[in-house]
């Protein structure tokens, strides 16, 4: 069955909710009962996505499973790094995709956002390259706030600053975008030529 485009509100609720359950959870509770909360909101989540939509994003797959295993590690082992870790994991990972895929002539962008941008092969250098280094300076980040501040500081940066910094950062390459946005020919040339950047 095609997938269909999820309503803007069910989008957010499916993204964000994990995030405000874990950090509602762990101001009444503590951290290992939030992290289980954590858990059982993305698989809801996801299970959510694929119902409505028959889809679920690739960057949300990761995420789950990284928070699955490593929250796992958290509760099992009764040790707080592992969850803590888990945003250095993934925005590594992402970097690295993104990264490596620059490295063979590849733009990973439209898969891991799960939408189709037309850009000149200059345009999809020089998006991936951005958010690649955006990643890995929040992979950065998050290991300076985790070590250094109380756990009660790092869920709520976690939830209110990770996330608007990322939308803001995300917005802020909207020039980058129409600067550089290619009408294709046809879809079909879209479809195949999406993520190139070894023409130009």
């Amino acid at each position: 069955m095609d997938k269909t485009t999820p309503h803007p509100l069910f989008k957010l609720a499916t993204e964000l909710g994990p995030l405000m359950i874990f950090f509602v959870a762990n101001a009444k509770f503590n951290l290992f009962v939030a992290t289980g909360a954590f858990m059982v909101a993305v698989t809801a989540a996801m299970i959510a996505s694929y119902v409505v939509t028959r889809h679920v994003p690739m960057m949300a797959i990761v995420t789950a499973v990284v928070v699955i295993v490593f929250g796992t590690l958290t509760l099992v082992l009764h040790d707080e790094t592992f969850i803590k870790m888990k945003p250095t994991i993934v925005y590594s990972l992402f970097a690295a995709i993104l990264g490596g895929g620059l490295m063979f002539g590849r733009s990973f962008i439209a898969i891991m956002f799960d939408q189709m941008f037309n850009l000149t092969p200059q345009g999809w250098r020089v998006l991936t390259l951005r958010w690649a280094l955006w990643f890995l300076a929040m992979a950065v980040l998050n290991e300076v706030i985790w070590r250094t501040q109380s756990t009660d500081f790092w869920v709520g940066f976690k939830v209110f600053g990770m996330v608007p910094l990322t939308m803001l950062f995300a917005i802020a390459q909207m020039p980058l975008i129409k600067r550089y946005h290619l009408e294709p020919a046809s879809l079909e040339e879209s479809e195949a030529e999406a993520g190139d950047v070894t023409k130009g």
